[in-house]
């Protein structure tokens, strides 16, 4: 997994309305880049909204969010309408983004073991630095320990 201090690595996708996203949209500005398992779900969703529910707040510290998931355009467009979710949700299918930042690996559930994608998030500065890495991510109450964790 990256880390703090690091260059974050340059990325290009596909969103959940058919437009290329690339981390050059956000030079200059902060952002917020978090990995989830799948659209939909208990966790990704309390995560998902606890992040929409906080975006202007988010938005007025210049953050932009950007999610990732492995999942592809039609199911982002269908959960990100369902859940009116402000930001963009690359569809990382082939898992080159997932595996650039390191957010892919073991995990169990159920006493079984198996590899996915690991729910993290991480914030990079305007100059595309990762400043703070979550890989233990609150999902209901994500923005605040955003924001504490960058207050420190």
């Amino acid at each position: 997994m990256k880390k703090e201090g690091e260059k974050a690595p340059e990325i290009t996708g596909i969103d959940q309305f058919g437009n290329q996203v690339s981390t050059n949209n956000f030079k200059g500005k902060k952002l917020v880049l978090y990995f989830y398992p799948k659209d939909d779900t208990p966790g990704c969703t309390a995560e998902a909204c606890n992040l929409r529910d906080n975006y202007d707040l988010l938005k007025n510290k210049g953050f932009s969010i950007l999610g990732v998931s492995a999942d592809g355009e039609a199911k982002h467009k269908k959960f990100s309408e369902k859940y009116n979710l402000p930001f963009q949700l690359l569809a990382d299918t082939d898992k080159k983004v997932i595996e650039a930042f390191g957010a892919w690996g073991p995990k169990k559930f159920m006493g079984k073991e198996y590899e996915g994608i690991l729910r993290s998030t991480f914030v990079i500065d305007e100059n595309g630095v990762i400043q703070k890495v979550f890989d233990k991510v609150k999902t209901k109450d994500h923005t605040n320990q955003i924001l504490s964790a960058l207050e420190d």
